[in-house]
């Protein structure tokens, strides 16, 4: 019995792993992988669901480990993605007009700025700065722009693509 529940949880791990890595290719578009994925995928879910289903241990321990191959595989899956799909973020940032400080700082260490002039007649002046970046960098070029300005409201965005430009 417990053979077949490791076979099950290994088979679902890699099943789901493999689907959430397709998943995360597909969205950037790169789909000549993804049907060989696909098929990969699919052999190794209906092996696991076939072993699952035909066998003649009446135990709860068949759908746990099912199920727990699944969860396993979701995070194994996630973690292949970022690990091998490089992506670029897109960071909004609305800041007040004119903060020079942290623009300079943030093109001194090498990331790309664009600024554009927001217009509210309601509020005081501000400006959004559009910064793309590696997905690796994001949460070091956010912490920066914390330290830099408190009050500033940050949007990070998952871009499909860039074409020309600059990003560090």
């Amino acid at each position: 019995m417990l053979s077949t529940c490791i076979e099950i949880f290994f088979a679902r791990i890699l099943d789901v792993s493999i689907n959430t890595f397709r998943t995360m290719i597909m969205l950037k578009k790169k789909s000549i992988i993804t049907p060989i994925l696909a098929f990969c995928e699919v052999f190794v879910w209906f092996i696991a669901a076939r072993k699952a289903l035909n066998t003649e241990i009446n135990s709860i321990l068949i759908p746990i480990c099912y199920s727990l191959g699944y969860a396993s595989g979701t995070i194994i899956g996630s973690f292949l993605s970022r690990k091998f799909i490089k992506n670029v973020n897109s960071i909004e940032v609305t800041t007040k007009a004119n903060n020079y400080k942290l623009i300079k700082y943030l093109r001194k260490e090498g990331y790309a700025v664009s600024v554009i002039a927001l217009k509210n007649p309601y509020e005081s002046k501000k400006d959004l700065l559009i910064i793309d970046v590696k997905s690796k960098l994001t949460n070091e070029v956010v912490k920066l722009i914390k330290s830099l300005d408190k009050d500033a409201f940050i949007v990070v965005k998952d871009t499909r693509l860039v074409y020309q430009g600059y990003i560090k």
